[in-house]
């Protein structure tokens, strides 16, 4: 990373003031405190501060730390904040005991105050004002050092950086491990300048004997990087401006910028890329081609004859996505591997499901999986489930699937990410709305390949490149608890072993019958027995599969632990696989790798949009049409597709308009959202035979109040949404069923209670007949 420096003329009565920044802003202040200007926001102009006098006085006296003017005895504090051209103070409660050195922090929405007490010893206060003891402030356990020379919150982890005896300490809090001290700073720092950057990065002010240079920090992996740039030794201020810096000298003020960085792909892996989203193409249009004149069957569920592997496969590609490409690489790089807990809970779940959720809904040769609904309970029922497993999958999963690999490819490219966006979204509507079920399960086959291979050569090449190879990347894992996968505890805030339970159980066992993108898949192999062996096939890549992605973000925070000046302080946690893909790899093998995030986001992109299309055309246009005809529903379903992408890449245009930390965390939030209610309607009709539509319509619409203001209040972690969901919506269900008659019609086939040792139930439409 580097800089562009230009200058600013600073007014003459104010060459000898000091430039210090104020709530996020530089501002000079003359020598005696009686006036201050502060740099306009949309020009070179400077405008006068808008304060009163005796505010400005106390902030030529006393130092700023962070946006809080610690005052007299080291006790008084106010908070400074901006009113367009105004600086305003609010007063907070007294600190508890005199503090030197202090210097203050955001944290979790409230502040964190670091300092030296009057014993010598460091001192931690968090400010939550209210209902707490000693007036509002709580002492927290502080680090192993000296005084603070700056305090940064940053990405859920503190930082106080130390500057004693010429020792310049880095000490780092997070809630899993606590204090750790980490790399030392590589100078003396400047408190004057203390600010994030990015979603992992912080940017100091450093003295060092050759004059004043300006370094980063990455919060994450706790290494420091020396930006090029010598800058004048004798400064009279720094200040935060725009992304970058200010800092004033005699000779005036000088600002520094980052250098925007350039396009990283070459030619040759513009071709590779370019041959594979062809090939995909020429799949969809093969499969076009040979079935012009497909049925319904065709179309929606591959004419049911899909071999269990090839199912099996695209089991798993439509559930890894780019969400595991990408996102489960930055988590693990961010964190450690203990998601990696889902994977293997989630074995046993896809187990039972395999013997005992398949099977049942094989037998009944559905192309919607909410076709039972309606069988089981009423067509209201159905409808109101397929609509909402609608809304999910376009707002929970295709935004979010469309954008990751987008991101990757503007992170590489300097391509728009809109551009990116449009260019990943046509291709798979085209070869989707072709080729149907089968080009979507045999180019999932191709597309879990080329993921494969491109995640393998990745995490191989880090090794080699590494110092040490294996072994190294393995010392630093253990010794940074990188590799940690379980949490016993039981705090409910946390992603634990119990939340990954509560979730796997939930997610995998009770949800997998009503997920349409998975069953569609189930439903395409040739009978009963083969849909079960493709759950089993799944169940068998899981593991691996998610060893290979969580070691990846290991690796990678072990390679830029390494060398830290390699990464782009600018760009989100979630382009870090991208970045080391396109600056680190050989020519060509960057496309290939680049073709295996395409393939990872398009095969599950593919599975959504058919899914979504089938529900459209078969849970509404069949039901509500007064004449619908088999071919008017493969139409329907072929225009659906296109509809339904164009609305996908339209939130995802929307989502690349906010910063978000993790899409790791956003697609598992809405999905306990939106999925609960009807996974639990789905829960009583197979588990239960007292459930009716009316209790389970209760049921429904009492999952989606509960969670939803589980999640206003911010209760609970999100991994717990799905579970609250599934549970309100089978008690509130199954009681609420107890106020109305049982079910009059027939359940044979339609419970784990009536479809096993009672003969071969009946096919669904026969079912609905008898009703």
């Amino acid at each position: 990373m580097s800089m562009a420096v230009r200058d600013l003329e600073v007014p003459g009565e104010l060459r000898d003031g000091t430039l210090v920044a104020v709530a996020g802003r530089p501002v000079l202040i003359d020598g005696a405190g009686g006036s201050a200007q502060v740099r306009a926001i949309d020009g070179d102009r400077w405008e006068p501060v808008l304060a009163a006098p005796e505010l400005l006085a106390r902030l030529a006296r006393h130092p700023l730390a962070g946006d809080i003017l610690i005052g007299e005895h080291g006790r008084h504090v106010e908070v400074l904040s901006w009113d367009q051209a105004r600086l305003r103070s609010q007063a907070l409660p007294p600190l508890p005991e005199p503090l030197s050195d202090a210097r203050a922090a955001r944290f979790q929405g409230g502040w964190r105050i670091a300092g030296i007490g009057e014993d010598g010893a460091p001192r931690l206060y968090a400010g939550a004002f209210a209902g707490t003891d000693e007036g509002g402030w709580r002492r927290q356990p502080a680090w192993d050092g000296g005084a603070p020379a700056a305090l940064l919150a940053h990405t859920g982890r503190l930082l106080v950086v130390e500057t004693t005896a010429g020792a310049n300490a880095t000490h780092r809090w997070s809630e899993d491990l606590g204090w750790q001290r980490v790399q030392a700073a590589p100078g003396a720092i400047d408190p004057r300048l203390v600010r994030a950057l990015g979603q992992a990065h912080a940017l100091f002010a450093v003295s060092r004997p050759e004059g004043g240079r300006l370094a980063t920090l990455n919060t994450i992996t706790g290494a420091w990087t020396m930006l090029p740039q010598v800058l004048e030794s004798d400064t009279l201020g720094w200040a935060p401006w725009a992304d970058g810096a200010a800092w004033l000298a005699r000779d005036g003020l000088h600002l520094a910028e980052p250098v925007e960085r350039q396009p990283l792909l070459k030619w040759q892996d513009w071709v590779v890329l370019s041959v594979y989203l062809v090939l995909v193409l020429g799949v969809g249009l093969y499969f076009y081609l040979r079935e012009k004149s497909a049925s319904a069957a065709d179309f929606f569920v591959g004419g049911r004859s899909i071999p269990f592997w090839a199912a099996g496969i695209s089991l798993y590609a439509t559930n890894v996505s780019s969400i595991s490409f990408i996102a489960i690489p930055a988590k693990s790089f961010e964190s450690n591997w203990q998601y990696l807990t889902n994977n293997l809970i989630g074995v046993l779940g896809l187990m039972f499901v395999a013997v005992w959720v398949v099977p049942l809904l094989r037998r009944l040769d559905l192309m919607s999986v909410f076709s039972y609904l309606e069988t089981r309970f009423h067509p209201a029922i159905r409808m109101l489930a397929s609509a909402l497993c609608i809304v999910m999958q376009v707002g929970s999963r295709m935004s979010v699937i469309l954008f990751l690999p987008s991101l990757a490819i503007a992170t590489i490219t300097g391509m728009d990410v809109a551009w990116s966006i449009l260019i990943m979204g046509v291709f798979t509507i085209v070869y989707t709305a072709l080729g149907g079920m089968r080009a979507v399960i045999w180019t999932d086959f191709v597309q879990v390949l080329v993921m494969f291979g491109g995640a393998l050569f990745a995490i191989g090449f880090i090794f080699w490149h590494l110092d040490g190879g294996v072994s190294e990347f393995a010392r630093i894992a253990m010794a940074e608890h990188k590799t940690r996968v379980f949490d016993f505890s039981f705090d409910l805030t946390r992603a634990t072993v119990w939340g990954f339970l509560f979730l796997v159980v939930f997610d995998v066992v009770l949800t997998f019958p009503k997920d349409q993108v998975l069953m569609q898949r189930v439903l395409s192999t040739p009978s009963a027995r083969a849909a079960g062996r493709s759950v089993w096939t799944f169940a068998a890549i899981t593991i691996p599969g998610g060893i290979l992605f969580y070691g990846i973000g290991t690796a990678l925070y072990v390679y830029y632990q390494a060398h830290p000046e390699r990464m782009d302080p600018w760009l989100p946690i979630d382009s870090t696989f991208p970045l080391f893909i396109a600056a680190e790899l050989p020519t060509g093998v960057t496309g290939l790798i680049i073709a295996g995030i395409f393939a990872a986001a398009m095969s599950t992109l593919s599975s959504i949009i058919n899914s979504v299309s089938t529900l459209l055309s078969v849970d509404f246009y069949q039901r509500l049409s007064r004449r619908p005809s088999e071919r008017g529903s493969v139409r329907l379903a072929e225009w659906t597709t296109v509809l339904v992408g164009a609305v996908g890449m339209g939130l995802a245009w929307l989502l690349a308009s906010y910063d978000v930390q993790s899409l790791f965390d956003v697609s598992i939030e809405l999905a306990g959202l939106l999925g609960g209610g009807f996974a639990g309607a789905y829960t009583l009709g197979m588990f239960t035979t007292r459930a009716n539509w009316q209790g389970v319509a209760i049921g429904i619409a009492s999952a989606l109040v509960v969670t939803f203001g589980a999640w206003s209040m911010d209760l609970v972690h999100p991994y717990f949404y799905l579970a609250i969901s599934i549970m309100t919506c089978i008690v509130v269900g199954y009681l609420a069923s107890l106020l109305f008659p049982p079910p009059a019609q027939s359940l044979a086939g339609l419970t784990v209670h009536t479809g096993r040792g009672g003969g071969t139930p009946a096919p669904l439409a026969q079912a609905a007949r008898a009703k």
